[in-house]
């Protein structure tokens, strides 16, 4: 079988993508595989993403990487969620955050017993059933304590803020002492086999060939393998995700140090706020068929918490994905295989679930077609399930200052979404389907968060009195306050912690 066996595979492009890749392949892979990750200098990384979620723990976890040592590499800071001003209507905010709201009951989810009393005025709003929620409200943080397994501290889920060109570099140096031999320079031409159109080799600018078995296009949203050469194409989503600009500067430390991503919706899209331990990461995300350029910067600049530390940066991109992320011998992760707008912080993740389908499906040289389909559909499922929840932030809502809002309620929805939509406004019951990404929680929090009240609740709670149900709900917000006042501050943990 020796002969079958795939020796050399080439990854294009650097960036987070490339060197997650190059990290995940050297470690996760048995040794005799000849890795070489070509990339250029002269062609800068998006490097605009910047929060993630929790999944990103287990990546560094397979990798045996130490958490406090990659925290203080990259002058990262921790994300208990992301916090939404201005989404559902003006002068409102809510907050989507990781891990469970409440503690579900053997009968019904807590999400019903707090529905039933919210339907009789006789408590508030979600935020002080989240452990998350109120750490984050509070400028708190700790880790989880898995010794205490009745406890909301028992999976205090969380991810990280950092600067994702110092996370390549930090994976970087982890891949070159597992073998990745990286190659300075720009690639000029694609070579494909007559044969069968697979690709052969890429040819430098210097006249260097480099010859592989297998490809992983890294090279961001030009694609310059999976569509320069292959011609694979491309699934556009604008009409259901009309943002196509995103206009990033950094800036001075300024405001909050609070562990959450802020999400600012504005009159013709929304703007980041991503604290690290050295800056603040800042971006708008906008339409370009709602609003000039020069207006969505101006926004942007007037509404940055200290002095800028660059000259803002502008992408355009157009929403979707590639028809096939796995095409002959060459698979795209990151960029090159679709672009999810930064929302919910999944670009990173997506890199991650990518890879890890790849270890699973890992060919040999006959390329399997039957591998090949069964990795695409994948692939093909995680990005539209992830674009329904995207797509659920713009049409729920009720605002009406803009063209672009009034757009985003009136538009037509994948039917997945609008099941999921309906569903929920009937009796508040959220259905998460196989290995869905997004948890029912997650849901919740922006459903309800956006203003969807949903017209009954699920009548199995009526089993408990509405004073146990109070005594449920008090005893729930009062554990979860006793755990968080026993916290240290953020800026604390992450100075001890984990500092530069």
């Amino acid at each position: 079988m020796n002969h079958h066996r795939i020796k050399k595979i080439v990854i294009v492009g650097g960036g987070t993508a490339g060197w997650m890749s190059a990290a995940a392949l050297s470690q996760l892979l048995p040794k005799n595989y000849e890795y070489r990750l070509v990339e250029s200098d002269q062609i800068s990384t998006i490097g605009v993403g910047e929060a993630t979620i929790p999944s990103i723990r287990n990546f560094n976890m397979h990798l045996g990487i130490d958490e406090a040592e990659f925290l203080s590499a990259t002058q990262a800071t921790f994300k208990l969620g992301i916090e939404f001003v201005n989404w559902g209507r003006e002068n409102t905010r809510y907050f989507h955050g990781f891990g469970a709201v409440g503690r579900d009951q053997s009968t019904a989810n807590f999400f019903h017993f707090w529905l039933r009393l919210q339907q009789l005025g006789m408590v508030g709003d979600l935020d002080p059933y989240s452990i998350n929620t109120v750490a984050s409200q509070d400028s708190k943080f700790s880790l989880g304590r898995p010794d205490l397994p009745n406890s909301p501290l028992a999976d205090l889920s969380y991810a990280y803020h950092f600067d994702a060109g110092l996370y390549a570099k930090f994976l970087r140096s982890y891949a070159e002492k597992r073998g990745v031999m990286r190659t300075e320079g720009r690639i000029v031409q694609t070579l494909l086999r007559e044969t069968d159109g697979f690709i052969e080799a890429l040819v430098m600018e210097n006249g260097e060939k480099i010859e592989a078995d297998f490809f992983i296009d890294c090279s961001g949203m030009v694609g310059l393998l999976i569509e320069k050469a292959l011609n694979t194409g491309y699934e556009n989503w604008t009409h259901w995700l009309p943002c196509d600009t995103a206009i990033a500067v950094p800036c001075e430390l300024g405001g909050s140090t609070q562990a959450h991503t802020r999400s600012t919706a504005h009159a013709a899209g929304w703007q980041w706020r991503i604290p690290l331990q050295h800056r603040i990461g800042n971006g708008h995300v906008f339409s370009s068929q709602f609003m000039q350029q020069e207006q969505a910067q101006n926004i942007l600049m007037k509404n940055l918490d200290g002095k800028a530390l660059a000259e803002p940066r502008t992408l355009q991109f157009t929403t979707g994905k590639r028809k096939k992320a796995w095409n002959k011998n060459c698979i795209a992760i990151g960029l090159s295989g679709g672009f999810m707008e930064p929302l919910e912080s999944t670009s990173i993740h997506m890199v991650k679930t990518g890879l890890m389908r790849l270890i699973s499906f890992f060919p040999d040289r006959d390329f399997d077609q039957v591998d090949i389909d069964h990795y695409n559909r994948l692939t093909d499922k995680e990005y539209a399930q992830i674009r329904d929840f995207l797509i659920l932030h713009y049409k729920i809502n009720s605002r009406g200052d803009s063209e672009f809002w009034k757009y985003c309620r009136d538009m037509s929805v994948p039917d997945s979404l609008q099941g999921k939509i309906e569903l929920f406004a009937s009796h508040g019951r959220i259905l998460r389907e196989n290995e869905e990404l997004f948890p029912e929680d997650s849901w919740l929090q922006v459903m309800i968060g956006q203003g969807l009240q949903p017209r009954r609740y699920n009548p199995v709670v009526d089993q408990r009195s509405l004073e146990e149900i109070a005594g449920f709900l008090d005893n729930t917000q009062r554990v979860i306050r006793k755990c968080v006042d026993a916290m240290p501050s953020h800026a604390e943990f992450v100075k001890s912690y984990c500092a530069k």
